[in-house]
């Protein structure tokens, strides 16, 4: 069986440095070749280097990368892009400034052909440190792009002052708390950061960072955008657990932007794993707990309008 192919989801808002970004990406000399997509032709601002075939829809770069543009949907040139497997090592999918990347997202959770080929390494925002703060005000995308995010590049800090730096990066946390978060001058960052990560990968980051869904102070902020984080000691019963879930997503489903999970079932001797984008929920028994390890079972929401309360006592009601 041969390895699903890496995809990363590149966003953030008009004129933060996703192309500046991609550029990096697609003209550093990393020995890889990766497919692209984006939103609108000519928006990565690579047009220069294409090598444009006639109606083709998958063209080889210069420098190794093959770029295609979305004249259909995003499904069918992931299909189209699988059919050439080997051709390229990773994916990266770049959003529109005003996107919201939950579509993109949910592509990877509903069709199988999809989830089967490819897996998506991380959602990659990128922010503008001198106007996000006004952004925040006035443009729900951009707080969307940064609740979904793995990778937070927090670029031109060239601009600010390290106060309003620092008041930038709060407001960050306050939207989300557990991304990883990367600092920049024009979008100057470690790809190797970026890309091929497994930041979707909670199983593996709580490996790395067994602290990752602990809430702290985080989300004691008057947001409307921000993340709680729960815990139950011990073992849920999955006969409660997913009914309850899946009731919740499909009620409150557009306000939860991103959900996670690491669940002790009763009787599993694996933790069950699960990730959502608004209603849409996939999970998975992964690796058995290890000796010594407590069994415990903690769940991640960020989204807006979330009644806390409500929350904790449906999930504690899992127990078992």
């Amino acid at each position: 069986m041969s390895e699903k192919i890496p995809v990363t989801v590149l966003t953030g808002y008009l004129g933060a440095g996703k192309t500046t970004l991609l550029n990096r990406i697609l003209t550093e000399d990393h020995g890889k070749k990766f497919a692209v997509i984006v939103n609108e032709f000519g928006e990565a601002g690579i047009d220069g280097d294409l090598i444009v075939g006639a109606d083709e829809e998958i063209f080889e770069m210069n420098n190794g990368c093959i770029c295609c543009t979305v004249r259909g949907d995003l499904i069918r040139i992931l299909d189209g892009l699988m059919k050439r497997k080997g051709k390229f090592d990773a994916i990266i999918v770049e959003t529109t400034g005003l996107a919201d990347p939950a579509p993109v997202a949910q592509t990877f959770f509903v069709d199988q052909d999809v989830g089967d080929a490819t897996r998506l390494d991380a959602v990659v925002t990128v922010t503008d440190a001198k106007w996000l703060k006004d952004r925040l005000k006035d443009a729900p995308e951009a707080k969307n792009q940064i609740a979904f995010a793995d990778v937070i590049v927090l670029n031109k800090t060239d601009l600010v002052t390290a106060e309003e730096l620092a008041d930038v990066e709060a407001a960050i946390r306050a939207i989300n708390p557990y991304a990883k978060l990367h600092k920049a001058e024009r979008a100057n960052v470690d790809i190797a950061a970026l890309l091929d990560r497994n930041a979707f990968d909670l199983d593996r980051i709580l490996d790395i960072e067994p602290d990752f869904l602990e809430s702290g102070h985080h989300h004691h902020h008057a947001e409307d955008v921000r993340s709680i984080s729960l815990t139950v000691p011990g073992d849920v019963d999955p006969e409660k657990f997913m009914p309850w879930i899946n009731d919740l997503t499909q009620i409150q489903g557009p306000n939860i932007l991103r959900s996670k999970g690491i669940l002790a079932f009763k009787n599993e001797p694996r933790r069950f794993v699960f990730q959502g984008v608004h209603m849409i929920l996939d999970g998975d028994l992964q690796r058995d707990w290890k000796d010594g390890e407590t069994r415990e079972s903690r769940l991640v929401f960020i989204g807006r309008d979330l009644n806390e309360n409500e929350l904790r006592k449906g999930f504690e009601a899992c127990a078992a």
